[in-house]
């Protein structure tokens, strides 16, 4: 009860998209398959008036979505969707598996569509996504991110704008496809688009703000001569003909205001041996004569060089201040806190006045996300609210209290580039509440959020989605089926095995991706074995190893397979221990907080789904016995006839149904009986029985057809039981090949021909037996000739939800008419195929199928 089967450690983990960039180098250049994808996401967030755009490509296994580029949308808001499941119920997902593009105007829209999507983001925002195509095949999926609060892009406009960069999309990657090394001709035009490593941030373009201009200077303390590069002259507003390269020269370049600057800047070098940032005016070289006299900032910043034996030189820099200190200058005047956030959240500058009202300085702030900073901000309701204002773009405000008890409040601007904050102390109105927004007359009311979502939207995510898709799950085998699809790639986990107790002994129920025969030896383990697996389970602890030297070193025995990380999580239900779950993961894998909390609240609910689905398995089964002992166990060998049946139960429900067959010698041939009695029930079953049993004595005593089929009809209206049924019956005598047919409200039987043509047979009938005692049934006549084949059947064959029974019965008849085979059981098979039943049934099915061979066949 260990790992999984990975690469050997140390080497490049499974997927990765380039092992040596010159070696993968494509025709157009790009040296790694996230070049091929940058400038197309940029273009499509400009071209559709987005704020962010990203490309999820499949894995290499194929089952998961993995986000390879993402621009204009913070890594950290995203981190919970970096790898997603094929069969997710979300938006990038069902456009993937459609290959059609998905277009949400806003978050109603999403809500009707994929809900859990929106538990899991309550924000409102349009998002557009477009399948990636390599050669004809779906490889990935291009999503554009628009804020629904402003002017919308129009659907037409953002959809031609996606097809144009999935387009440019599927050149690059095809380009990138063909320089892989190891490519063969024989390849697929989409070998080798995968990925499975961490994504790539991509900036969109900014306005970009004026260069800061620099200048090189030396300044002779002793001498008082100054040297300067063109830049430093430039910005002193002289050209170098007309400088003296003298102090006298410089000053009469300042400021009158400032030369005291200038010459407290000569007392720093002399006392301290350096200058930091002595600001003074100078004059300004780009006004004309005609203007007033006009001054520009700058900063003298430089430090101290011996020259000769006494000489002392000041080399340094002239630097052009009238943008960003400038700027930060203004900010400190402020009465209100300013602070600003990167794209991902992090504080990137906060003036005097906001580092005062948080209580914190700069230096504990920069470069760290504030509500991991400050222990007042750590409620997730505060992150949420940065979370909104990026995934909106419309400004957010709200309300917290300080340790000391002052409120304040809270405004963010948000950008593509990052966010910009205020925070002012303000009064606290009635029923304030941290977190909530700020009441109209204070500030700006809070943008299309205006709840809180107090859980951290990752976790909050797989939990709902778990929640989901095991809600569906029916058996046993479903719910393992539906944990190894969701928790692998929502984890990035490589392997999986679930066991459950039976007899105070541990059972593999399922496993997906350990090495062929590696958990033979933990079969029957008794519930004192010292393993991870079992002492989660006992002690209803989950147990969490990053490493293989943690692992080993609590549990010295255990026999290791390739992974780097493991959970075994308990499964308890209700208090009841119902097995483990074991996860794997081939790199090292750091777990947080975060994600443990995830990873045991979906044991809770595995287990929960696993209890249930185990009830109903063992039902079920009693069930099906109870039904399938009403059917014949073997049908009588007739001459020249060749007849087999096929019975599969409904995987929708666990109700048994009431479909039924049956092979019967009668004094004149043989008689071909199927039938069907409405519902699914325990009820429906005693029914069939009943008919059947009717049917057999009847057909066996002698009578015809007709009074056969009439004689069940008034049988069924006397037992009162508000139910119908129906029913075809044919009478075949073997020695001719002619028939009697009746029909009761029953599907049209197909015949074959010898030619291989086939045709439903539309015999006359009846009304449904049970609905008039006194109901007339016609009897039709054939002629069957050698080398024909009859198929009954039950309308569960025909039945295609989302289509008429008329197409379902086409289907099956051009099924039979090509299947060109002498076996009967592989032609039921490939009748069933044919009708998409074999996986996904909503009802029964029961099929007869007869072969009528002509004199000399065997």
């Amino acid at each position: 009860m260990g790992g999984a089967a990975a690469a050997p450690r140390g080497q490049r983990p499974a997927g990765s998209p380039v092992p040596d960039a010159e070696e993968s180098r494509s025709p157009r250049g790009e040296a790694r398959i996230e070049d091929a994808l940058a400038d197309p996401v940029v273009a499509a967030v400009r071209d559709t008036g987005g704020y962010g755009g990203a490309v999820y490509l499949r894995s290499r296994d194929r089952r998961s979505l993995v986000l390879c580029v993402m621009s204009g949308v913070p890594r950290s808001l995203l981190k919970p969707w970096w790898r997603i499941p094929v069969s997710g119920a979300l938006p990038m997902c069902e456009a993937f598996r459609s290959g059609e593009t998905q277009y949400l105007p806003d978050d109603r829209a999403t809500m009707l569509r994929f809900p859990q999507f929106t538990a899991a983001l309550p924000y409102s925002f349009a998002h557009a996504y477009q399948p990636v195509r390599v050669g004809g095949e779906t490889v990935g999926v291009l999503a554009v991110l628009h804020s629904s609060s402003r002017e919308p892009a129009g659907e037409a406009e953002v959809r031609e704008g996606l097809r144009r960069a999935g387009e440019e999309m599927e050149e690059r990657l095809a380009a990138y496809a063909h320089g892989l090394p190891g490519r063969t001709d024989a390849d697929a035009v989409a070998y080798g688009i995968e990925y499975d490593d961490q994504p790539v941030s991509v900036r969109l373009p900014a306005s970009r703000a004026e260069a800061v201009a620099v200048g090189m200077v030396e300044w002779d303390l002793a001498g008082g001569r100054w040297t300067g590069d063109d830049d430093a002259l430039e910005l002193l507003g002289v050209s170098r003909d007309e400088f003296g390269g003298t102090l006298a020269a410089v000053e009469e370049r300042v400021s009158p205001d400032d030369l005291y600057e200038l010459r407290a800047a000569r007392r720093d070098a002399e006392e301290t041996g350096q200058v930091r940032g002595r600001h003074f005016q100078v004059l300004d070289a780009s006004q004309d004569d005609s203007e007033a006299v006009r001054y520009r900032p700058v900063e003298l910043w430089g430090h101290v060089v011996r020259t000769g034996t006494s000489g002392r030189l000041l080399v340094g820099a002239l630097v052009d201040v009238a943008g960003g200190v400038t700027a930060a200058e203004a900010a400190e005047r402020l009465p209100d806190g300013l602070f600003s956030l990167d794209q991902d959240g992090r504080v990137i500058y906060a003036n005097r006045r906001c580092q005062d009202l948080l209580g914190c300085d700069l230096e504990r702030l920069l470069g760290h996300y504030p509500w991991r900073v400050l222990p007042w901000l750590r409620d997730p309701a505060y992150e949420d609210r940065y979370r909104a204002a990026m995934l909106t773009q419309h400004p957010v405000s709200y309300l917290v209290r300080d340790p000391g008890g002052v409120w304040l409040g809270f405004v963010l601007y948000p950008g593509v580039h990052g966010l910009t904050g205020r925070v002012f102390p303000t009064a606290a109105p009635a029923g304030a509440e941290p977190g909530r927004a700020l009441p109209p007359s204070s500030e700006p009311a809070a943008g299309p959020t205006g709840l809180v979502t107090t859980a951290r939207a990752g976790a909050l995510y797989h939990v709902v989605q778990m929640a989901s898709v095991l809600t569906e799950s029916v058996t046993v085998r479903d719910v393992c089926r539906a944990v190894s699809e969701q928790l692998l790639p929502a984890f990035g986990a490589q392997e999986v095995a679930l066991y459950t107790v039976r007899d105070g002994r541990m059972y593999l129920l399922w496993e997906d991706g350990y090495p062929q025969h590696f958990l033979d030896p933990f079969e029957g383990v008794s519930l004192e074995a010292d393993l991870p697996g079992v002492h989660a389970l006992t002690t209803r602890l989950p147990l969490f190893f990053k490493s293989p030297e943690e692992l080993v070193g609590a549990y010295p025995a255990l026999a290791l397979d390739p992974m780097m990380s493991w959970a075994f999580l308990p499964l308890i239900a209700s208090g009841h221990p119902v097995g483990s779950c074991i996860l794997g993961w081939s790199t090292p894998h750091r777990f947080t907080a975060e994600e443990r909390s995830a990873l045991t609240a979906l044991a809770g609910l595995t287990a929960q789904a696993m209890e249930r689905a185990r009830l109903y398995d063992a039902e079920s089964a009693v069930a099906r016995g109870l039904q399938e002992g009403l059917l014949p166990h073997r049908l009588p060998a007739i001459d020249r006839l060749r007849i087999t049946a096929r019975y599969l139960p409904g995987t929708k429900g666990m109700d048994i149904g009431g479909d039924w067959y049956d092979v019967i010698r009668t004094g004149r041939g043989v008689a071909l009986v199927i039938g069907d009695v409405e519902g699914h029930s325990v009820g429906a079953a005693a029914v069939m029985g009943q008919l059947r049993s009717a049917v057999h004595s009847f057909a066996a005593s002698g009578r015809p057809p007709h009074e056969v089929v009439t004689h069940t009809n008034q049988l069924l209206a006397e037992l009162e039981t508000d139910v119908f049924a129906t029913c075809c019956y044919i009478e075949l005598d073997p020695a001719t090949g002619h028939a009697l047919a009746v029909r009761a409200g029953h599907p049209p039987p197909l015949l074959r021909h010898p030619d291989g043509s086939a045709e439903p047979l539309e015999l006359p009938g009846g009304v449904l037996l049970g609905v008039q005692p006194d109901a007339d049934y016609p009897v039709t006549e054939l002629t069957l000739e050698p080398g024909s084949v009859l198929a009954l059947y039950t309308d569960g064959l025909v039945e295609v939800p989302g289509s008429d029974i008329a197409t379902g019965i086409e289907t099956v008849r051009t099924c039979l008419a090509v299947s060109r085979t002498d076996s009967m059981e592989e032609l039921a098979g490939r009748m069933l195929g044919a009708a998409r039943r074999a996986e996904d049934r909503p009802d029964d099915v029961a099929l007869l199928l007869t072969a009528y061979d002509p004199p000399d066949a065997s």
